[in-house]
């Protein structure tokens, strides 16, 4: 057996955090923590070079027997530490390293409580990298659950004024969020059979042993017609199986002939409502977006680049990776309620950010905004939108990291977020005025950036599909238009013209080392993703086209 590398890449970090937690080294925990993140970030390298991008299935997949808990009539629970990597996950764990990485060498404003700080900063790094790594339901629940109780003190102790409030909102809106995966997670794994895992307790194969479709088929078909007794079943939450609908028993409800009615919604349909709410509290979508201005204004720069940059896309993620392939004719059918959705996320962002007059509260709201392209390609059912929409997951990571960094340089200099108390700054901060034009023009959309191609694709998706109206791709393209209209003022504004200062004692020194190093990598990769999109999409290509084929249009 193979180094589990994987396993290695969620270790790392949770080690390195029970060691930031009980060992008192305050002045060299930030230089562990550092270290942490760039052994993973070797291993993430290592991961990418040795990946396979054409191939159908995930790869480095580790697997081990966890929980087996008989059911007595109802058969039997299997419950696995599976990990697998694929094109998509690859993607958001390569994403999720960098960023914590940049976050960590960012923090030197903490100083209290370094060692705990540090601690629970390499603990949500190791629940992201779990949600993104797991290939078995519970286990992705488990990560998903975890990573709150990180974030909730991060913005809890380290906070703003506020920060009792945000973080107890952040909170209870994901845990209610968490409770809808949960209700469906549950069902789902007692409606379906696992027919691995059944074959294997019927002594029909061994483990490890290849199972063909014509197996597949054949057990498919004994389950069906009541061949195999009840408590020879096995349940999973292997989330192969759960995508399979030829696995739900036909007593079910879930099951598509199943005739039963809610509110005039079947509950497969309730099935993917539930889920999908559950992680668009997450993404977040419009109206379930207001914990995350909150969250932002009070959490520490390094925090916020951690929301923005990696814990949103947690919600896409969910719905790529569970709601629609476990309920495809559902999601197919809710295709222009979910882009509508998307629409209005992205305009309500857009015009939020227009009337906001603190810096953090802006960009908050410009992730909203433009995480509703995200939302408005997935709703395309294209391969187009598909990959627009994964694309904007990369590229939002990036530059909404980029832009909580250069609030947060203002911000570390003067203890000031008001854009009307700056004017004219380009004269004294020459190098942050470069950095921040490329950050702004990128997230408005300027071709040659990386914001340009996902909103582009998402959009190019919307357009040509034939599963909703193109109003809410009209829609979507007049929120690049207030995009733009919200990040020029700021920039005319903060940037430009005569040099203002609310309080004259303020110094503005330019950028220093390590500030040139953060903002200016994250901004040569927007161009250089804007100018090679094959970078990121011939990642995703496959994931996408393997997908989208197996959809019942």
């Amino acid at each position: 057996m193979g180094l589990p590398l994987l396993s290695c890449i969620i270790l790392l970090p949770l080690i390195g955090s029970l060691v930031a937690a009980i060992v008192k080294w305050e002045n060299g925990i930030k230089h562990w923590a550092t270290g942490i993140s760039v052994i993973q970030l070797f291993a993430l390298i290592y991961a990418g070079t040795e990946f396979d991008q054409s191939a159908t299935s995930f790869q480095w997949k580790e697997e081990l027997q966890w929980i087996q808990l008989p059911l007595g009539s109802l058969g039997e629970f299997v419950i696995k530490y599976s990990l697998g990597i694929d094109g998509l996950s690859f993607l958001l764990i390569a994403l999720t390293g960098f960023i914590s990485f940049l976050a960590i060498i960012n923090s030197h404003s903490i100083q209290e409580k370094k060692g705990a700080y540090f601690s629970l900063v390499l603990l949500l790094n190791a629940a992201l990298m779990g949600c993104f790594l797991s290939r078995d339901l519970f286990l992705f629940y488990v990560f998903f659950e975890f990573m709150l109780l990180p974030m909730y003190f991060l913005i809890g102790i380290w906070g703003g004024p506020r920060k009792n409030y945000a973080s107890i909102k952040f909170f209870l809106y994901t845990l209610i969020g968490s409770l809808f995966i949960l209700i469906v997670m549950l069902g789902i794994s007692l409606a379906y059979i696992d027919p691995y895992e059944t074959a294997k307790h019927l002594g029909l194969i061994q483990e490890g042993q290849n199972f063909d479709l014509e197996a597949l088929k054949n057990i498919q078909t004994a389950i069906a017609n009541k061949e195999i007794a009840n408590y020879d079943l096995v349940h999973s939450f292997d989330m192969q199986a759960l995508s399979d609908v030829n696995n739900c028993q036909t007593t079910s409800i879930l099951h598509p002939n199943s005739g039963w009615l809610l509110n005039g919604m079947s509950a497969r349909m309730w099935g993917f409502w539930l889920l999908f709410i559950g992680f668009a509290i997450k993404l977040p979508m419009v109206p379930l977006h207001t914990w995350l201005p909150d969250a932002h204004v009070e959490a520490p720069t390094p925090i916020s680049v951690l929301l923005a940059g990696v814990l949103l896309k947690i919600g896409a993620y969910g719905w790529l990776r569970t709601a629609i392939p476990f309920f495809p004719k559902e999601a197919l059918e809710s295709a222009n309620i979910m882009a509508a959705l998307g629409a209005i996320s992205i305009i309500y962002g857009a015009y939020n950010a227009l009337a906001m007059s603190d810096l953090k509260k802006l960009v908050a709201y410009s992730s909203v905004s433009h995480m509703g392209f995200v939302l408005l390609g997935i709703a395309s059912f294209h391969a187009e939108g598909w990959q627009g929409a994964i694309y904007q997951l990369v590229s939002h990571g990036i530059l909404s990291s980029l832009l909580f960094l250069v609030v947060g340089v203002l911000y570390e200099r003067t203890h000031d977020r008001q854009i009307d108390h700056y004017s004219g700054i380009a004269t004294l901060m020459p190098r942050f005025t470069l950095i921040s034009g490329i950050a702004i023009f990128a997230s408005l959309g300027l071709p040659g950036f990386s914001g340009f191609i996902g909103e582009f694709f998402s959009l190019l998706g919307a357009f040509t599909s034939p599963y909703i109206h193109p109003a809410w791709a009209v829609l979507g393209a007049f929120g690049i238009l207030l995009g733009a209209g919200y990040f020029l003022w700021t920039f005319q504004k903060v940037y430009l013209g005569k040099t203002y200062l609310f309080d004259s004692q303020w110094k503005l020194p330019d950028l220093n080392r390590l500030e040139i190093f953060s903002l200016f990598s994250l901004g040569i990769l927007s161009i250089l993703f804007g100018i090679l999109p094959q970078l990121i999409l011939d990642w995703s290509k496959y994931f996408v086209s393997n997908f989208l084929t197996t959809l019942p249009y």
